[in-house]
């Protein structure tokens, strides 16, 4: 028996079931959340560029709470942009999330598109260290 278990956060459910991948997979006390990014409850694309930033962290902030964690609890972060002249404003919305310190490990890359379709600016990926299982989970 494996102790693999796919985190599936409600409204999420449609990216596992017909894009085939789960928004996070927990192993232990590691999660690893796959790369989330500015697309609202709706699936849909949020702009302008600031509020699809605050949308993919929003959406990496349902993914962790539906592991039982929180944005502390992220041990590495990569970020994946579009348009590597926007880390200024990423890193002003990433600072309005993690605040707490240590912060995590962090490498931006740059990308020619994101999910999967054009107009994303922001793809964020992360590894969390998450307390003993007993919390929330999906």
């Amino acid at each position: 028996m494996s102790d693999r278990q796919a985190i599936i956060p409600k409204g999420m459910e449609d990216v596992y079931e017909k894009i085939g991948y789960a928004p996070a997979v927990r192993v232990g006390q590691v999660l690893y959340v796959s790369g989330q990014i500015g697309r609202g409850p709706d699936m849909q694309l949020v702009e302008p560029r600031e509020a699809q930033i605050v949308q993919a962290f929003e959406n990496l902030k349902l993914v962790l709470a539906t592991a039982g964690g929180t944005l502390d609890d992220i041990v590495d972060l990569t970020t994946f942009h579009t348009d590597m002249r926007d880390l200024p404003l990423f890193i002003k919305v990433r600072n309005r999330y993690l605040s707490h310190y240590p912060l995590p490990a962090w490498t931006a890359i740059g990308a020619h598109m994101l999910g999967g379709a054009p107009g994303y600016v922001i793809e964020i990926k992360a590894v969390a260290h998450l307390r003993p299982a007993g919390g929330g989970a999906s």
